[in-house]
This record gives C-alpha cells, sequence and structure tokens, in this order.
C-alpha cells in the first residue's frame, strides 16, 4: 500500500468517524472513486481487516484524548458503582454503564451479520442511498425542539440510541449520524446529543478493534503492513482530534444542516457517476 493511500485513508477515517457522514461508506467510496486496489490481491480481505484495525485504533485514541477527564469520572465512578451499589445512584456511574448498555445492540448485530453486511449492502449504489436518506433523516430530527441535557440520560433512551446505533453497521448510515439523530428524537439538545453519540463510541469502537485484531493476529500477513497501519493511526488519531472539537465548536452556535448538504450533495453525485458510467474514467 502506498504511503498516500494511508495517509488519505487515515483522514477520512479521523474525519467522517465523528462528523455524521459515515466512515465506512467513504471509506469505500475513496479507493472506488480513484480507483485503488490496495487490497485486491490473495489474502486482500484479511489485509484490509488489518489496517482497518489501525485507523479505528487512531480514532479511539481521538475521542479518548479529547474526554479523557470525562472517561477518568466516568471509569472511577461506573466502577465504584459495582462495588458500592450507592442509593441515590451517582450520576457518572449510572451514565457510564448506561453508556456500555447502548452498544450492546450494535455489538450482537456485528458479530452475528458482519460479513454479511459488507458483502450485501457495501455497494456505491446502496452507500448513496444511505448517504442521502439517512441525511435527510438527521435533518428532520436536527429541526426537533429538544433541550433535555446529557444528566437526563436514562435506560430506555440508552436502548433507543443503542437500537439506532446498531443501523450504522450499514456502510453510509454513520454512526455519529444515527445516534445524533435518535438522541435528538428523543428530546435531546443538539450540544447533548453530540456529547452522547461520541462518549458512546468509545465502547463501540475499542470493541470493534479488540475483535478485528484478535481477527487480524490470528490471520497473520499484518507485517508488510505495518508502516501503512503506522502512518493510519497517526493521521487518523489527528483528524479524529479536529474532527471532534470541530463538531463540538459547531453545534454551540450552529444547526447540523451543514452535514446534511454534503450528505445528500455527495449522494446525488455518486447516482449520477454511477448513472453515466464515469467511474472507469476518474483515476487518481
Amino acid at each position: 500500500m502506498p504511503i498516500i493511500h494511508a495517509i488519505v485513508l487515515g483522514i477520512v477515517q479521523g474525519f467522517s468517524e465523528f462528523l455524521p457522514i459515515s466512515s465506512s461508506g467513504h471509506l469505500l467510496l475513496v479507493p472506488w472513486l480513484f480507483g485503488w486496489d490496495d487490497f485486491s490481491g490473495p489474502g486482500g480481505e484479511s489485509l484490509k481487516k488489518s489496517f482497518d484495525v489501525a485507523l479505528h485504533l487512531g480514532t479511539f485514541f481521538a475521542v479518548l484524548v479529547y474526554f479523557r477527564e470525562d472517561v477518568k469520572v466516568y471509569v472511577v465512578e461506573g466502577t465504584k458503582l459495582i462495588f458500592t451499589r450507592s442509593k441515590p445512584t451517582n450520576t457518572e456511574g449510572r451514565l457510564a454503564w448506561l453508556f456500555v448498555l447502548a452498544t450492546v445492540p450494535a455489538a450482537a448485530v456485528g458479530a452475528l451479520f458482519e460479513e454479511k453486511i459488507d458483502t450485501v449492502l457495501g455497494t456505491p449504489f446502496i452507500i448513496a442511498l444511505s448517504l442521502i436518506g439517512f441525511g435527510l433523516l438527521l435533518g428532520w430530527a436536527d429541526r426537533q425542539s429538544g433541550s433535555r441535557k446529557l444528566e437526563d440520560f436514562r435506560t430506555s433512551d440508552a436502548l433507543k440510541v443503542g437500537v439506532a446505533q446498531a443501523l450504522a453497521l450499514n456502510p453510509g448510515t454513520s454512526r455519529s449520524g444515527i445516534t445524533m439523530t435518535a438522541a435528538r428524537w428523543v428530546g435531546f439538545g443538539r450540544d447533548a446529543a453530540v456529547r452522547i453519540s461520541f462518549i458512546m463510541s468509545l465502547p463501540v469502537i475499542f470493541g470493534a478493534v479488540v475483535f478485528k485484531m484478535l481477527s487480524m493476529v490470528g490471520n497473520g500477513g499484518y507485517e508488510k503492513l505495518l508502516i501503512p497501519m503506522a502512518v493510519g493511526i497517526v493521521t487518523s488519531f489527528a483528524a479524529g482530534l479536529i474532527a471532534v472539537w470541530g463538531t463540538i465548536k459547531l453545534v454551540s452556535t450552529h444547526s447540523l444542516m451543514p452535514f446534511v448538504i454534503y450528505r445528500v450533495t455527495v449522494g446525488v453525485l455518486m447516482l449520477v457517476i454511477l448513472a453515466l458510467g464515469w467511474r472507469d474514467n476518474i483515476a487518481f
């Protein structure tokens, strides 16, 4: 894999993991548009999963670094809650376990259907439709007048947002986008919805990294990708940190509509490219 490809894909992963525009969709679209075939040879699928581990590791560290103080409190209070079972329940301890609960639906669906989802749904046409459809849904949800705070997060909210998060396994949906949509739908303010989405990403990304890393070690062959993987980790970390900071800053004064417009525009352009058969004329 050329280093420039690792840099570009790292940047794409870092930004699209936290901006509500779909990281899995963009990671499939960029190589498709530019005609890259880095993983087309024997064992290519295994190597692709190894590189995906590196990209997700970078974004995991990005959100962990940004929310390090919050995470420290959640871990301490969540752990303390196991042993003390204090009443009334500490808010941070309660939230910690609700964020873990919210990851269960996506984890279950991913473990059972990951291969089938990638094969059946990971096509440019489906990605384009998903970018448009779920983008419009995000726009609708963002126009709702919710004002609930992060502290108001309850078990029913965790289950609803968690079920919505499972939809993000479909490339083009966007994990951050669908969780923001669900959080806004159940009445949370824009800032709270974004924070819920980002903090929820920690157990999800961590679980995905561990699951794929076990597979990577078992399959072997990743040694030839060590340098591109290192580059991917660094670039996805840097881009992810900027994306988290920028999104939180943006929603404090603006709506999520710029992301809706972007998603719909990209989706429509993809459909045009597919309809006119322009893909074969695009080269990097």
